[in-house]
């Protein structure tokens, strides 16, 4: 599959970037993408929830009356569950929610997502480029002349660049990643992708 290389301003080359069918030509697999995307999210969770339960309640251990002859239901100490204020029955507790998924499993997910946006045409080429500073208004600039500015965009770059990545961080439908860092649920949750044309190689070498 060939993609033209676009200008920041927007504008197509005459260069066109090649895309390797084993990275972005494949028949998409939707339950590597689910498992991926699912372990992700789990991984992201803090897990730090806790509820107190009867060994956690301050309050006395002593019974509140005689086991017989009250007429009443028989009952321990304060920090029964059934008395309010009491200590909660099997409530959360903290806990790692990440779970394993293969190696190949997660990158057939990436190839499957990637594959999609391919053939739904919402990749789009840029040739490698620079901001002279960090500028929120260079961004925004750029992505305006693709008409993005009101899409979830992922721009995604071979190697470090402070300039570009400082000058994205305030826009919150736009993210900026380096091709080894790519995932498959950035992927699936942008509109569009922007890759520069660098990074395409970097890519398909971390895939293949």
């Amino acid at each position: 599959m060939k993609l033209a290389v676009h200008k920041i301003n927007g504008k197509e080359t005459p260069n066109k970037v090649d895309l390797s069918n084993k990275v972005f030509g494949i028949e998409p697999n939707d339950h590597a993408i689910y498992l991926d995307v699912k372990q992700y999210l789990a991984a992201k969770r803090q897990g730090t929830h806790k509820s107190k339960e009867r060994s956690d309640v301050k309050g006395s251990r002593r019974k509140l009356r005689k086991q017989k002859g009250s007429g009443a239901a028989r009952v321990g100490d304060i920090k029964n569950p059934l008395f309010r204020g009491g200590g909660r029955v099997f409530g959360p507790r903290p806990r790692n929610y990440d779970f394993k998924v293969n190696k190949k499993v997660k990158r057939l997910a990436r190839k499957s997502a990637l594959s999609y946006m391919a053939k739904d045409k919402n990749i789009i080429v840029l040739e490698d480029f620079n901001f002279k500073a960090p500028k929120t208004k260079s961004y925004i600039g750029l992505l305006e002349n693709f008409d993005l500015l009101n899409n979830k965009t992922v721009l995604v770059l071979s190697e470090k660049n402070n300039n570009i990545f400082l000058s994205s961080r305030n826009i919150k439908t736009t993210k900026v990643i380096l091709a080894s860092e790519l995932n498959t649920y950035d992927i699936v949750n942008a509109n569009k992708l922007i890759m520069m044309q660098s990074s395409i190689s970097e890519i398909e070498k971390n895939l293949n």
